[in-house]
């Protein structure tokens, strides 16, 4: 192309070739804001790497708060939730520092340009014809003694900043510092930062960084150049003096950058093809260097095609077009003569588009591709990773959910048992004591049935001395007890305590069943239940000591057919007819089941007995009022009437009979026989005593079998009741669990799907960014 414009415009004298770049080139205010190749800057190739910094940036701030956020969430589950391993941890802390490193590298990328060339091939000239202004020193010879990196400044300063020295200094020790020519010259591997305002300049604003740097003719270090400044460089431009060709020290040079960098971006500026204006061999000229140029980039690099080698190779004048962007700014035409001059900046011009459109797709894919491939592998690792956590957290919280639901059903089921065996159980203890109370009643009534012959069995000495009468009845009443206790453990222990210990150990078969398995051990049970190690006896109470404190015996004789004894036997057979009439009904009445009473007492058979009404015949009645007359006819009308019927003899007789009785009777009143006497009157006042306590002692003996029975079933609910108590405290503590897991699970989905909301961002990014070639 460039070719095709000097043809044309070799036509024409120098006079029309300025007058139509005065028609073209038309006064825009400073050249910084000059469009394109009649596009606005808008449009420009570099807008592509701001936009695509600015997306990436926003891009990269979402990931960062998305890694931020993930990292406190891991931190805020709980270790004991198991949901995520120890190395989860580590790795989002890691994927943390990652993207705040990758943050701080994309804040400061930037598109940069370096231009390297011999000594005096007008570097610093062709950089500042891209500026539009004089800002880096020029001259003849060696200039440029150090680095020099053009960037923007965002606050309207224009200032410069050292390596060692980072405060603002003022552009005008410039020269002092970078200037070949001044004594205080900086060392030709140190570099110098100039901020210029980005509104003086547009490639400044739109993110490009230029880098000025000494001839690669005086210095030997080339390697340490190229390490400290080059690497991250997107285009380099090699500024070749037209006047003689690429030389070996440039060639050189570019050669141990393509060691360094895979297929680097070189642009190759002839400089100062304004003096070929008029030579004859002009074209010639351009024709030799340019196949030179093309060998170098294609044969001796290999970093291109031939074709892509034309488009990079450039013939201008620095000087020229510094000077026309210098007249742009002013508003004025370029006041330039020299012949083919308006070829040779459109050349320019081309250059700087071809710069433009390269620099602005090499530095998107060199600093963007890099940290979208990072991005999103980071923002797919930790997705997996918090998948991973979700589907742990997922899975947990179903097995605590079944686990609590078992839990409950297990407590429900505990519950309804519990209530249906405390009513059994009650139905089952009241049977038991009413059963324990009608044998202890039973037992205690045959006992009282024989006490005569417990009574007799007893043979501490007598006398009827009223001293040893008492001692005699202390210990009777003793033996008494002592006698029947052991009568009645003899007969009702064993049945006793058998009935007892099954009962006991169905209670305990059936309400282990309902403790959890590690409770279930018999031995830990028999322990909480059972902790007294001797069986259970029941104890009769007796107390015959106060039972029989009342008992006065009589112990004066008595005529066995004496007036009262035979009046008193009289009236016992009475009694004794109508008592066993009584006895006969209660035991028919006995037979007749009976229900529970309200105090859970049952009943015990009865002993009392009515006392008959007295019947006599009026005989009698009349026969003893007369003899118990105090007056002596009563006596005689009997005696008369006696007299007369049976006669004298028999009544001779019958007397006779009866002295002898008495007299025998008399005389056999001994010891002995006060004993016997004494023994009869206490059987039977015993016995009277004992019939009134029977109901006592059998309800007593029939509450402590209660009392035994409800304590252990009581033991019993109380282990199920603590069992109760801890399964409902589990099935709280599920249920908590069941709610951070739900929680974690809902905020690990919340991530996982917001890590793949940002990679299709970053796909998205990469497809319109990064493929666009």
């Amino acid at each position: 192309m460039s070719g095709s414009i000097s043809r044309s415009v070799s036509l024409q004298s120098p006079e029309e070739g300025v007058g139509m770049a005065s028609s073209l080139l038309l006064p825009q205010g400073r050249g910084d804001q000059r469009p394109s190749q009649g596009q606005g800057s808008g449009s420009s190739p570099l807008q592509h790497f701001v936009q695509a910094k600015k997306k990436i940036n926003e891009i990269f701030k979402e990931v960062e708060g998305y890694v931020n956020e993930t990292e406190r969430f891991l931190v805020s589950v709980p270790k004991e939730a198991e949901v995520a391993p120890e190395e989860v941890y580590a790795a989002a802390q890691e994927y943390g520092l990652k993207v705040a490193g990758i943050r701080e590298v994309l804040e400061r990328d930037h598109m940069k340009v370096a231009f390297f060339g011999r000594t005096s091939n007008g570097k610093s000239t062709a950089i500042n014809s891209l500026l539009g202004d004089k800002i880096l020193p020029t001259g003849i010879g060696h200039t440029t003694s150090c680095f020099l990196q053009v960037e923007g400044s965002h606050t309207g300063e224009a200032y410069l900043t050292t390596d060692t020295d980072g405060s603002h200094q003022s552009l005008q020790s410039l020269p002092q510092l970078g200037s070949a020519l001044c004594a205080e010259k900086l060392d030709s591997n140190c570099k110098v930062q100039i901020h210029w305002p980005v509104e003086k300049c547009r490639l400044l604003g739109s993110e490009v960084v230029i880098i000025d740097s000494p001839g690669i003719d005086v210095e030997a270090d080339l390697d340490e150049w190229i390490d400290k400044h080059c690497l991250d460089s997107d285009v380099f431009v090699l500024v070749a003096n037209a006047e003689s060709t690429i030389m070996l020290t440039e060639k050189k040079f570019f050669h141990k950058v393509s060691e360094r960098l895979s297929n680097p971006n070189i642009f190759i500026l002839h400089n100062r093809w304004d003096a070929s204006a008029g030579e004859d061999e002009q074209g010639q000229v351009r024709n030799q260097h340019k196949e030179r140029a093309v060998a170098f980039l294609t044969s001796e690099l290999g970093i291109c095609t031939n074709e892509e080698a034309e488009d990079r190779i450039f013939f201008i004048s620095a000087k020229e077009a510094l000077q026309t962007r210098l007249q742009e700014a002013k508003g004025l035409p370029p006041n330039i003569h020299t012949e083919d001059y308006f070829t040779r900046y459109l050349e320019y011009q081309q250059f700087e588009k071809k710069l433009e459109h390269c620099l602005s797709s090499t530095a998107v894919r060199t600093k963007f591709s890099a940290h979208t491939a990072r991005g999103r592998d980071i923002v797919v690792n930790e997705g997996n990773m918090i998948g991973k956590v979700q589907d742990t957290a997922t899975t947990r919280k179903n097995e605590e959910a079944n686990n609590r639901k078992e839990m409950l059903d297990r407590l429900d089921f505990t519950e309804r048992q519990l209530e249906m065996m405390t009513h059994e159980m009650k139905d089952k203890i009241c049977t038991i004591v009413e059963d324990v109370e009608y044998k202890v009643a039973k037992a205690l009534s045959e006992e009282i049935r024989r006490l005569a012959v417990l009574v007799d069995e007893f043979s501490d000495p007598f006398h009827p001395d009223p001293l040893v009468v008492n001692v005699y009845k202390s210990k009777l009443n003793h033996h008494l007890e002592s006698g029947v206790g052991s009568n009645l453990k003899a007969r009702l222990s064993s049945d006793l305590q058998l009935n007892m210990e099954t009962q006991q150990k169905d209670m305990m078969e059936r309400m282990t069943a309902l403790l959890p398995t590690e409770k279930q051990t018999p031995l830990q049970v028999s322990r909480n239940i059972l902790p007294r190690r001797e069986a259970f006896e029941v104890l009769y109470h007796l107390n015959c000591d106060n039972l029989c404190s009342d008992f006065q015996e009589d112990l004066s004789f008595k005529f066995s057919l004496g007036f009262s004894c035979l009046m008193a036997r009289f009236m016992a057979a009475g009694q004794q007819k109508k008592r066993n009439g009584h006895q006969s009904y209660n035991g028919s009445y006995q037979n007749i089941p009976r229900p529970m009473s309200s105090h859970s007492t049952p009943e015990t058979p009865s002993n009392e007995f009515m006392i008959p009404v007295d019947d006599w015949s009026l005989v009698s009645k009349l026969a003893l009022a007369s003899v118990s007359s105090q007056g002596t006819m009563g006596g005689l009308l009997v005696g008369g009437l006696l007299l007369k019927t049976v006669g004298w003899r028999v009544i001779a007789v019958s007397g006779a009979i009866y002295g002898a009785v008495y007299l025998y009777e008399r005389v056999t009143w001994t010891n002995q026989a006060k004993l016997k006497e004494f023994k009869r009157q206490y059987v039977d006042h015993a016995a009277r005593k004992l019939r009134l306590i029977v109901d006592m002692t059998s309800a007593n003996c029939s509450h402590q079998v209660q009392q035994e029975l409800s304590s252990t079933f009581a033991r019993l609910c109380h282990l199920v009741d603590e069992s109760t108590a801890e399964m409902k405290d589990s099935a709280k503590q599920m249920e908590k669990s069941f709610r951070e897991l739900e929680d974690i699970a809902g905020r690990a989905k919340v991530l996982r799907n917001q890590a793949a909301f940002l990679s299709n961002k970053l796909e998205m990014f990469e497809t319109t960014y990064l493929q666009t070639e």
